[in-house]
């Protein structure tokens, strides 16, 4: 395939914008933003992959980009937000990347490490552990705790009305440096992005005969978790080991849940380390 440079691609219909730098020729790492974050919250990574002679793309995914926000929860199906990803390799010319995903992002980072692993030369995840072992914490840990907002978010509109006025002050709350959470609020208040974001939480889990009983991972990947995460417990990172069946690294942070925002000189040495030399 051959290299080109993007600042948007499209899919059956619906646009995305892309962060497209570094050395066009160089190895290429996709990084995938969670809720309520967007490509952005990847800026100083990316900095740092690309003076590291990385090229990196960064998407403003399903529900984020104002040109690609189907309203049905079903739009928002795992299958789906697989195929936009690998929708963005295809368009940018390249064959294998490293991926990179954070919060909602690395879900969907762990999905195609087991569905796609011909796509990719391997996978650094952060905060987000493997989804059969954050279901298998719910039962043994107190991660259901962490997690009943999740439940909160499948109700029609009043996540919205909840959000909408507090998000700014919540993220700051949880550790994000003020100017962050400030971005990010601001980004959220335009009309039908907080919808975009939530229908996530509301379509990703629903049943798809389309996709792959796959759960194990078979490229070599990096999770990396912070221990002061708020929402993603210790039973569930550790329990992430087991369904990966290729070299595996856990790095433990002593930080929150916000690790591309906080702690981006570890991540990108963490990704340098293992994309480099692929």
């Amino acid at each position: 395939m051959n290299p080109r440079r993007i600042d948007s691609y499209s899919r059956d219909g619906l646009t995305f914008e892309v962060s497209d730098a570094g050395p066009l020729e160089g190895p290429t790492v996709v990084l995938l933003h969670g809720f309520p974050a967007n490509r952005h919250g990847f800026d100083v990574v990316a900095a740092l992959l690309n003076a590291a002679g990385l090229r990196t793309l960064a998407p403003d995914q399903r529900g984020y980009s104002d040109g690609a926000r189907p309203r049905r929860r079903r739009d928002y199906r795992a299958v789906e937000l697989q195929r936009d990803v690998l929708a963005l390799i295809d368009a940018a010319g390249v064959e294998r990347v490293h991926l990179v995903g954070h919060d909602w992002g690395g879900a969907i980072a762990w999905m195609l490490g087991a569905t796609a692993p011909d796509r990719l030369t391997g996978l650094t995840v952060l905060s987000t552990p493997h989804p059969v072992a954050l279901v298998r914490s719910l039962v043994s840990s107190a991660q259901a705790l962490r997690s009943f907002y999740m439940l909160v978010f499948q109700l029609p509109r009043i996540p919205e009305r909840l959000l909408r006025p507090r998000l700014t002050s919540l993220l700051e709350r949880m550790g994000l440096t003020p100017s962050v959470a400030a971005s990010y609020g601001s980004f959220m208040s335009r009309p039908g992005r907080l919808t975009g974001g939530l229908n996530w939480y509301r379509g990703i889990v629903l049943p798809d005969r389309r996709a792959s009983p796959s759960r194990t991972v078979l490229v070599p990947t990096t999770y990396i978790w912070g221990n002061r995460d708020q929402a993603l417990g210790r039973q569930a990172a550790e329990l992430t080991r087991l369904f990966i069946a290729a070299p595996y690294r856990f790095v433990e942070l002593d930080e929150n849940h916000w690790l591309p925002e906080n702690a981006p000189d570890v991540v990108a040495r963490e990704i340098i380390a293992s994309a480099a030399s692929r």
